[in-house]
């Protein structure tokens, strides 16, 4: 990728995790907020999505991270493999014990006495829903061989992304950080071929 194209791409990654947080923080305390909208607080309300804003664009260069070490990783596996059966294999094998991960050891840590198991259950195939709906945009838009990894990329590594959150495991926090991530991996998952085929102008 040019350079050029390269700083478009990260700039606008950014602004989409910086967008995505100002809304979902909104819609997840909206409780809290509307009586700010009531009374049309008009300071208090930039104050509170600039920090918002602030706060995707951390979560956005997390992602990009991510983004950019997976595709490292993608290129050793397939050193490793020499097949991309093989390595489809591979990651689906991760992709199941990141699920299970997810329900089972955020159970055992975090469930208090009777609590259910659902809605550790639920997140994990909101994550998996998530990942297949965009892995499946990415193999209409390149080729079959592409669902998996980026079946992988939205489950696996948004899943290690959203690390920080997961120790805190406060749902606020978890779903403010959870739902920008998504939008950034799939904005870089769908968009990188656009920005490495755009003419330098």
């Amino acid at each position: 990728m040019k350079s050029r194209n390269w700083v478009r791409f990260f700039l606008s990654t950014l602004l989409v995790g910086g967008i995505s947080t100002g809304i979902i923080g909104f819609a997840l305390r909206w409780s809290d907020y509307q009586e700010l909208f009531i009374k049309f607080d008009f300071l208090e309300i930039i104050s509170v999505l600039f920090w918002l804003f602030g706060v995707g664009l951390i979560f956005s260069v997390i992602s990009q991270m991510g983004f950019f070490a997976y595709l490292t990783v993608h290129r050793f596996g397939l050193g490793i493999f020499r097949s991309i059966s093989m390595w489809n294999l591979a990651q689906i094998v991760l992709i199941a014990f990141v699920l299970f991960d997810l329900v089972y050891f955020r159970f055992q840590v975090f469930a208090k006495d009777d609590e259910s198991i659902i809605p550790y259950v639920l997140i994990a195939i909101y994550i998996l829903v998530v990942g297949l709906i965009v892995a499946y945009f990415k193999r209409t838009s390149t080729n079959k061989e592409a669902f998996i990894p980026a079946l992988f990329f939205m489950v696996v590594v948004t899943t290690i992304e959203w690390f920080p959150a997961l120790r805190v495991n406060e749902e606020d926090w978890l779903l403010l950080m959870l739902i920008p991530i998504q939008f950034c991996n799939a904005f870089q998952l769908l968009m990188l071929p656009k920005f490495t085929q755009a003419k330098k102008s």
